[in-house]
């Protein structure tokens, strides 16, 4: 990639938000994939192991958020270098959030490891369906620090303007985990069924491929990392810039799948079918919302760099078309699932209980997934131009404050589609809230500019 096309400092706002987010759709949508595919494989073995993969997902999506903050606070620091010019910086940072990733993700990976039965027994989990996710979580855990390095890598390709490889990456790892899934899961020729194993062994391998590409693509093609050795005053400067963005987004990423994890365990008091559907279910949200997840990855460094280079105007533009492409993205699929929502549930899952679920949940809450979408891009936006509590005040807004705890209120009164009307309303009310407080927060002019830049406007003059 030419290098004027990894300067997001000119031309239009559109076509560089289009340019990043383009290829992360494609990447977005076949890492989502993946947990869709192993619900219908594993929705093929019983509602037992669909319970088992539900009750899992969104104890997965809070402990990758720690991996998702540090390349958070990397794409930010690096992505405000770039735009500044200081590539010297851009590469020690880059090295250095690489080295905090894996080793707080180690340490974290070694206490999930032995704390996965009394986490999930009080979750709700019980039974066989526990034992199969201690099966489960014992293979993934293995892989999240090979799942850190992917994370952080990306965030690296993206910051430096480059979706594209960051993309490819994020296909192979789908390709080759919904090519393995069968195989592991039913068996095939020399090869025994594992079951809920397998789906794992699946993960595993996948991710050891894209986790060796990753590295090399940044290391050795674009150079973004440096070999040279730093003084424990530099590696501490880096970690603490990059710790002060990563710390509250790694938080606000995990608030989300966290207060879905508290929904799960709501759920649970009606029964291992509805939270076999509300797993499913939400894993279709999921793949539903991949264009303004994209937009949130593309944000970052569109809105990183200008930042960077005192372009504030075009910080807020980025932001006010991605809150309009949401509402009119949120729109179009909830006509869409309004039909197909019936067909899809039966795709994985033959009992009624937890056909019903999906296609209530289905019909209730995607009209109001632009909440959700403009929570999502507001947070990139603001992590990236070094505002990262504003990112976390985001999140709290809708999930911490409206969407757990009237959901809560709900299953107090009413049956699961009363939840899943809380969570709607919890959606539209903290769309509204954050489209307010994020315009009223970001800079609005060229006379905000970065303190970093606005040194280097006055050593030009």
């Amino acid at each position: 990639m030419s290098q004027d096309k990894r300067d997001l400092t000119t031309g239009p706002v559109r076509g560089r938000l289009w340019q990043l987010g383009g290829p992360m759709v494609l990447g977005i949508a076949a890492v989502m994939a993946v947990p869709l595919a192993d619900s219908y494989f594993l929705g093929q073995l019983g509602t037992e192991p669909l319970a088992a993969i539900s009750y899992t997902f969104p104890v997965v999506l809070t402990l990758t958020s720690l991996a998702i903050g540090i390349g958070a606070g990397t794409s930010s620091v690096v992505s405000r270098a770039i735009g500044n010019g200081d590539d010297e910086r851009a590469k020690r940072v880059s090295t250095d959030a690489m080295a905090l990733a894996i080793l707080l993700v180690v340490i974290l990976s070694t206490i999930g490891y032995f704390t996965i039965s009394p986490l999930f027994s009080l979750l709700g989990a019980s039974g066989e369906v526990l034992e199969m996710i201690v099966a489960y979580m014992q293979i993934w855990y293995l892989t999240l620090p090979v799942l850190s390095i992917m994370m952080v890598a990306n965030n690296l390709l993206r910051s430096n303007g480059d979706a594209r490889t960051a993309s490819t990456l994020m296909i192979g790892i789908a390709l080759i985990n919904a090519a393995l899934n069968p195989v592991f899961i039913f068996g095939w020729n020399f090869i025994p069924a594992g079951g809920i194993e397998g789906a794992a062994w699946a993960s595993f391998v996948a991710r050891m491929f894209a986790g060796v590409l990753g590295m090399w693509a940044v290391a050795y093609r674009d150079r973004l990392l440096t070999l040279s050795f730093p003084s424990v005053a530099e590696v501490w400067e880096s970690w603490k810039d990059v710790g002060k963005v990563a710390v509250p987004a790694g938080i606000g990423n995990a608030v989300n799948p966290f207060g879905i994890t508290i929904v799960t365990a709501i759920l649970a008091a009606y029964g291992d079918d509805v939270v076999a559907g509300f797993g499913v279910a939400t894993r279709i949200e999921s793949f539903v919302c991949i264009p303004m997840l994209a937009l949130s990855a593309a944000i970052g460094p569109v809105a990183g760099q200008n930042y960077g280079a005192s372009e504030c105007e075009r910080v807020r533009k980025a932001h006010v078309l991605s809150y309009q492409f949401s509402a009119v993205w949120s729109l179009a699929m909830a006509v869409l699932l309004w039909f197909t929502g019936p067909w899809l549930a039966t795709l994985f899952s033959d009992e009624q209980s937890v056909i019903d679920t999906i296609t209530t949940y289905l019909q209730i809450v995607p009209i109001t997934l632009a909440g959700y979408g403009v929570a999502v891009v507001a947070a990139g936006g603001l992590n990236s131009i070094g505002k990262p509590v504003y990112g976390l005040g985001v999140y709290l807004i809708r999930t911490a404050a409206l969407y757990v705890p009237l959901a809560w209120f709900a299953s107090t009164m009413f049956e699961p589609w009363g939840v899943f009307a809380a969570i709607a309303v919890a959606n539209v009310i903290g769309g509204v809230a954050i489209v307010w407080w994020s315009l009223k927060t970001l800079p609005g002019s060229a006379d905000e500019i970065p303190e970093g830049a606005r040194q280097t406007a006055n050593q030009a003059v």
